[in-house]
């Protein structure tokens, strides 16, 4: 029998893979801003889960926004990287906590979860955009759209997380 946690993440990947490639990518709000939600997938994953799942599911869940933004690999370059740092962000946002068997995510302060989120969507973006432009002497254009189009997939991603949230308060 299928675990129903195990279902909630089936479902969680489809909907924003199919959210991020149906809606997200055809918004360019103001000519550039195309935010990027299914960071969301990152954030929501379990805190203590197999990490050579998630590498996995990353790189599936890249590879599928790839395929269908034409973007040869550049979200599943993102997706692998802060899949595989997501640990250190976590140590760093929530301390001495994350080393405990015990720690959720739904346990820590709002400005915490918060932060995490907003480095998750800091470093994939300054993965991707460098790799986008490629080249040091754009380097302002990179920082501006890491930080201009972070700050959108920060709000979209907070609305949707309060929206979708499974904690009750």
């Amino acid at each position: 029998m299928i675990n129903s946690k195990l279902i909630i993440y089936i479902i969680r990947f489809f909907f924003l893979a199919l959210a991020q490639v149906l809606v997200f990518n055809n918004i360019n709000f103001l000519g550039f801003i195309n935010p990027m939600v299914y960071i969301l997938f990152f954030y929501w994953y379990p805190v203590k889960e197999n990490k050579a799942i998630l590498l996995i599911i990353s790189f599936l869940l890249g590879i599928t926004i790839d395929l269908f933004s034409d973007t040869m690999a550049i979200h599943t370059v993102a997706c692998i990287t802060i899949a595989y740092m997501r640990s250190g962000i976590m140590r760093f946002c929530f301390g001495i906590n994350y080393d405990f068997q015990n720690f959720k995510l739904s346990t820590t302060t709002i400005l915490q979860q918060i932060t995490f989120l907003a480095l998750l969507i800091l470093f994939h973006h300054l993965i991707f955009f460098f790799l986008e432009i490629f080249s040091f002497s754009n380097l302002l254009l990179i920082l501006k759209k890491v930080f201009i189009i972070g700050f959108a997939s920060l709000l979209l991603c907070l609305l949707i997380k309060s929206l979708f949230s499974t904690q009750k308060k």
